[in-house]
């Protein structure tokens, strides 16, 4: 039976890694991103190999709650017609803002980060769940482990600090795809996470070199942090791909679910907090509470 993917963000860097290595696996892929010239010369970059199946492009910005839901019906009435299963759906979607920004009042990196790919995950169950058996794929960060904890709202009180926000709304990605995984289990529905580790980005070679996206006490040190994350981050998105690769084609990952897939392509612990029911119960109310299935 043929084999498909879709994979967000897909235009550029680990996203499009990721197409690659799908599409080498055997996959027919479809990429989303928001830009048409990019999804194009993502598809002829795809297809170059010879894939076993043609790539196509889907647009979207996942930045508009609005537009997932639209992509969302897209791919679940596509997959309707055509009677083919999605096999594997890899949320590869991030974003790093250095200054405040809102989408339609909420604040943007937990819009991005979190409730774009919740919402898409939420909306294509009923599709995932009909292709079993099948493979939901969340892309983390290491930056988990600077985030505050607490999610009564979407921003915690204080300044605003895009790494730390970032850290935050990946933190309550991962939660919500550990808490999905013990939702689906036994319904032939794999849920994982997968950390790339890092690679030479626009983000990490962009917004990261500003220092005001740290808190004023990290401030100091951000030049010293920057220099060891930049020997961290210099790798190809090729190597970061890795993880999400794994957790989608690894046979030896049939069955399980619930993992965090690390850069070596193997299981590795999730971060405590993310592992917290009481955190995963607050992500969850919060999610139902901005990004609802239904547009309001």
């Amino acid at each position: 039976m043929k084999k498909t993917a879709v994979v967000t963000a897909g235009t550029g860097g680990i996203g499009l890694e990721t197409a690659l290595g799908l599409a080498g696996a055997g996959f027919a892929v479809t990429v989303i991103g928001r830009d048409l010239e990019r999804g194009a010369g993502a598809v002829e970059r795809i297809n170059a190999t010879r894939p076993e199946h043609p790539a196509r492009f889907l647009a979207a910005d996942l930045a508009s709650l609005d537009q997932v839901r639209a992509l969302a019906r897209t791919i679940a009435d596509g997959h309707a017609a055509s009677g083919e299963p999605l096999t594997v759906l890899v949320n590869n979607v991030g974003a790093m803002f250095a200054q405040r920004q809102d989408r339609n009042g909420v604040e943007a990196s937990f819009v991005v980060n979190h409730l774009s790919p919740y919402l898409l995950t939420e909306l294509l169950l009923p599709t995932l769940t009909a292709g079993a058996p099948s493979r939901i794929v969340n892309v983390t960060s290491g930056a988990v482990t600077v985030a505050k904890r607490v999610f009564d709202e979407v921003e915690p009180p204080g300044g605003y600090y895009g790494f730390h926000w970032y850290g935050r709304a990946k933190l309550a990605n991962l939660a919500y795809t550990l808490d999905l995984a013990d939702r689906l289990d036994g319904t032939g529905v794999s849920v994982f996470a997968a950390d790339p580790g890092g690679a030479a980005t626009g983000m990490t070679n962009g917004t990261m070199t500003d220092p005001k996206i740290v808190s004023p006490a990290l401030r100091l040190l951000w030049p010293l942090v920057r220099r060891t994350f930049a020997r961290s981050t210099s790798g190809p998105a090729s190597a970061a791909a890795r993880s999400s690769i794994a957790a989608a084609t690894d046979e030896t990952l049939t069955g399980r679910t619930g993992l965090v897939i690390g850069t070596q392509a193997h299981p590795i612990a999730p971060h405590r907090a993310a592992a917290d029911p009481r955190v995963a119960e607050a992500v969850r109310r919060l999610s139902e509470r901005h990004a609802p299935l239904l547009p309001a």
